[in-house]
């Protein structure tokens, strides 16, 4: 889904009240941006990195590890706060305000509610709507002008161990949305203006991903990581294309979203390595055909991000790595761990790839084959940081246990 019919969406939806210079340079609608590639468009690296950005801004949410989404001058937050989960709308220029709804998520238990208490799925904004899933699984689709709720499925009575972290997907006029846990879940699709249920797959519970979507002989197919495979879902009637085992292996999960590449899909998960295979259609079916594996690189939840044919992320232990995508073959891997267990986002902003992980660190790295080369590293908030930084030209902005920042690179 390309950001020009993003932006179009927004327009016809009511979003756009004013034009900020600079905040207009690229819509993140959803998790991993735009088309849910982690590129950034429009970023201009200074010549010299200078030893802290400029904060603009900064603004207490609620807590949560969710990505926010960036539409117009409107930013929108997902979070909780005491025993509700919160959906708030920013302005995108000076962090105030503009509209907050809520409603009541019963507490997190177990180990991941100490340090996680607030919800994991990012939020996507499409044809003037904000959808959000919270921790147990509640869908809310909400106006993005002024919050209305327009509709809400309470369905989920179950989910996974560590609470439903997918996020959601609009195509075609759908909501997709992985639901449920374990032997009770699936994939289900819901009309985004009436909430009604179009389709729903029962064959498999969610992993920790996200779902993606591809294209193959003129089909569109949702791709997801279940909690012991990977499936093909055809969008328009939500029917099985193809599953192949992908069962983790003692302490890991599924949590790295699939990244498509025209017609090669590729997914990873620790202990596993990186996994390439081709997807062409079979008669009235689809297949797939294994291209490469990459087995001593094994991301756990840090998405890799594709640029210029090659992969860059973060393994499961925390070091960023180079894979080339077209052959599997390890480029390099830094020595230096960096996201403690696994965790970190990298976002292509063009000319450098920006890698953030929960210890707040923003590391400034040069794309290349070559070699590890690591250009700045740069302390941007005062809390953990597990969410994706949003990158629009040259403001980002960071989210952090509780707060979201606006900072500069000037």
């Amino acid at each position: 889904m390309k950001n020009s019919t993003f932006l179009q969406a927004a327009l016809v939806g009511g979003l756009l009240v004013s034009a900020t210079p600079g905040i207009l340079a690229q819509d993140w609608p959803q998790w991993l941006g735009a088309n849910r590639d982690a590129k950034a468009e429009g970023f201009k690296a200074p010549k010299t990195w200078p030893a802290q950005l400029t904060q603009k801004w900064k603004q207490t949410v609620g807590l949560g590890d969710t990505t926010p989404a960036l539409v117009g001058d409107k930013l929108f937050v997902f979070s909780r706060v005491e025993t509700e989960e919160n959906v708030v709308c920013l302005s995108a220029a000076d962090g105030k305000e503009i509209w907050r709804k809520k409603y009541e998520a019963p507490p997190l238990s177990g180990p991941s509610a100490r340090e996680h208490s607030g919800p994991r799925s990012s939020p996507v904004v499409a044809d003037g709507k904000v959808v959000t899933c919270g921790v147990t699984g509640v869908l809310t689709c909400w106006n993005a002008a002024d919050g209305t709720q327009l509709w809400q499925k309470k369905d989920a009575t179950s989910w996974p161990k560590f609470y439903t972290s997918s996020s959601p997907m609009v195509a075609d006029g759908l909501c997709v949305v992985q639901v449920g846990g374990g032997s009770d879940g699936g994939v289900a699709a819901y009309d985004l203006k009436s909430g009604d249920e179009k389709w729903h797959w029962t064959g498999a519970g969610p992993g920790y991903a996200s779902p993606a979507l591809m294209t193959v002989a003129g089909t569109k197919i949702v791709v997801a990581l279940t909690d012991k495979s990977v499936v093909g879902i055809t969008l328009a009637d939500g029917k099985l294309a193809w599953q192949t085992p992908f069962a983790p292996q003692g302490m890991s999960y599924n949590a790295a979203s699939p990244i498509v590449d025209g017609d090669t899909l590729i997914y990873a998960g620790s202990g596993r390595g990186i996994h390439a295979v081709k997807v062409a259609k079979q008669g009235d079916t689809f297949a797939t055909t294994d291209l490469w594996t990459a087995a001593d690189v094994s991301p756990q939840f840090s998405t890799a991000v594709l640029k210029d044919g090659f992969l860059y992320g973060f393994t499961s232990r925390g070091n960023i790595f180079c894979v080339n995508a077209k052959t599997g073959a390890v480029a390099w891997t830094d020595t230096d761990a960096k996201g403690p267990r696994g965790y970190g986002s990298v976002v292509d902003a063009g000319s450098v790839l920006l890698a953030l992980t929960p210890k707040m660190q923003l590391y400034v790295v040069q794309p290349s084959d070559k070699a590890y080369t690591e250009v700045a590293s740069i302390k941007v908030a005062s809390s953990a940081t597990y969410a994706y930084p949003v990158v629009s030209g040259n403001h980002i902005f960071i989210r952090d246990t509780d707060s979201i920042a606006l900072l500069t690179v000037d």
